[in-house]
């Protein structure tokens, strides 16, 4: 199952450049651990303790996954998954 992470530039130095990358799993828990595993510098910038860090948002085809099933939210062949950092500033 091909899904795509969209990957901030914040994050890019840690995939190599790379806006986008192709990951598997059948949940986000599991397509970001396959994230973790190519590109493990990512692991202390999307994480801590074992959940998403507070201003890392993560969506699934423009769908907030705090409003569907967090990390335990399904994946189908061919979604995408965007990591959107929480801008702040006044």
């Amino acid at each position: 199952m091909a899904i795509t992470i969209q990957i901030p530039p914040p994050l890019r130095e840690q995939t190599g450049g790379r806006a986008e990358v192709e990951v598997s799993g059948a949940t986000v828990q599991a397509a970001l651990a396959d994230l973790i595993r190519q590109y493990p510098g990512t692991a202390t910038k999307i994480f801590d303790n074992g959940q998403i860090r507070p201003y890392i948002n993560v969506f699934v085809n423009d769908e907030d996954i705090r409003y569907l099933d967090e990390l335990n939210t399904q994946l189908t062949d061919g979604v995408v998954v965007a990591l959107i950092p929480a801008v702040a500033g006044g």
